[in-house]
């Protein structure tokens, strides 16, 4: 990857474009193994005796930590955007992070959930405002030309660093309970007890040192915006602008509709991505084995998915990019909803109920891996190629509040998938009903973007 000459004039370096990117791998292992495949799953399956009512309690924190989110981020956006420098609000953040999921390893079975949902609430909150600034200092680093290239890069960085973790955790820290040995045959690592959950619960901390080791190469090489406005005066005026960026809006209506499709559509993804390993824990009784093992699968496919949008968006668009990914979701999810033990596609296809005792032995589990192959291919892509369309379309100057606008987009009504999930499901005892719900969002977000152009030139700044 050469050196780039974005709008701004200014040359980045190879070296400051990867440490960018690698904000990417750094980050990811806290989605991949704590919030998708392993602590999720546990939380919802060993944590309680009640894994219905753990479902809503993991959507309920879903929940409240969407709405901290859309709340705050587009303010934190108009106030990085008067303070000028990123990087300090990035090191504030991850340090919250870091002490919240080291903190998870306390969430021993039959303990007091409130203490772990506090945790996650706080490091799910830390990510997404780290996640604002870090996008931020994307449309400094490259052309339009080439973002969406870097865009998916970086997220294919992310699911490969979050696959990594993921396959350390399943080869050598869990254990199938019975057999107390992880899949190598070999104990634990560092003498761990998985009857006491402590092969799940160890992600927090893993995760938080993998955070802090692979985020200091964007500290360290990837250039800032200098100082600008003290503290105060960067609160009042960043305020200020946001104000007068919402009054814009209204007279940018690509962008408009672009950030109000994505509003619902990023409602569905997030909704499978934080409910999908604890919807197959519930329906299979999948431990932490399986759900790791299928974790690895969707990241494999995930990274071959963002190198393949890479050039798809390079040449077809973003819009194209994030349409094609939502329609693939959308088939994936529906298989997912019409999957029962015995049968999928709504009963149109019988399964044998059980084929032996070995790993995804029935067709319904193996039915429930080829959908999840299909989110894997897009569920990277339909993320990356929108952060490079809003990338394209607005200017350097404007790129903290607008991305902070464009986290509230993904988050504003977030709560409103996993809380249509938590509804859903207590009011008909089925989990099925409530992924259902997911559907409605991937569809209306999917209608509404295809009156969003493929492209708008950005105002001059």
């Amino acid at each position: 990857m050469t050196s780039s000459t974005p709008a701004t004039g200014e040359t980045v370096t190879r070296r400051g474009i990867w440490g960018w990117m690698l904000f990417d791998w750094a980050a990811q292992p806290f989605f991949t193994v704590v919030t998708t495949f392993i602590f999720g799953p546990y939380f919802v399956a060993r944590l309680t005796a009640d894994p219905i009512a753990a479902q809503t309690t993991w959507s309920n924190m879903a929940t409240i930590s969407s709405i901290i989110i859309a709340i705050f981020s587009p303010i934190l956006g108009s106030i990085a955007d008067q303070s000028g420098s990123r990087k300090p609000w990035i090191a504030f953040f991850a340090t919250l992070k870091i002490a919240s999921l080291a903190m998870l390893w306390f969430a021993a079975p039959g303990s007091a959930i409130l203490w772990p949902v506090t945790f996650m609430i706080l490091a799910s909150i830390a990510a997404e405002f780290s996640i604002v600034f870090n996008d931020s200092m994307m449309p400094r680093l490259t052309t339009p030309e080439n973002v969406g290239r870097i865009s998916n890069t970086a997220w294919g960085l992310g699911y490969l660093g979050g696959m990594v973790v993921l396959i350390f955790v399943v080869l050598f820290l869990a254990a199938a309970p019975d057999k107390g040995v992880t899949i190598l045959g070999i104990p634990p690592l560092f003498g761990l007890d998985t009857a006491a959950g402590e092969d799940a619960r160890i992600t927090g901390p893993i995760s938080a040192l993998w955070y802090f080791v692979f985020i200091l190469p964007m500290f360290f090489f990837t250039p800032d915006v200098k100082k600008g406005l003290p503290f105060g005066k960067a609160v009042h005026s960043g305020l200020s602008e946001l104000k007068t960026t919402l009054r814009e809006l209204r007279h940018r209506p690509a962008i408009t509709r672009f950030l109000i499709a994505r509003m619902l559509y990023q409602d569905g993804v997030n909704g499978v991505l934080i409910l999908g390993g604890t919807f197959a824990a519930g329906m299979f009784g999948w431990g932490t084995m399986e759900i790791g093992i299928y974790g690895i699968i969707l990241n494999i496919v995930a990274i071959g998915g963002c190198i393949a949008a890479g050039y798809v968006d390079q040449r077809l668009g973003s819009r194209s990019t994030v349409l094609i990914s939502l329609t693939l979701l959308l088939l994936a999810t529906i298989g997912i909803v019409s999957t029962q033990t015995d049968s999928t596609l709504f009963g149109l296809v019988q399964l044998q109920a059980s084929e032996g005792t070995g790993l995804f032995s029935t067709s319904a589990e193996k039915a429930y891996l080829l959908y999840g192959i299909l989110i894997g291919l897009a569920f990277g892509p339909v993320q990356a190629s929108s952060r490079s369309y809003l990338s394209r379309n607005i200017t350097v100057a404007e790129a903290g509040r607008y991305f902070g606008i464009y986290a509230l987009s993904g988050r504003a009504t977030s709560f409103m998938a996993t809380l249509s999930f938590s509804i859903a499901t207590y009011a008909t005892g089925s989990a099925h009903v409530g992924m259902a719900m997911l559907t409605i969002f991937l569809g209306a977000g999917f209608l509404l973007l295809l009156r969003v152009p493929e492209g708008v030139r950005p105002p001059q700044s």
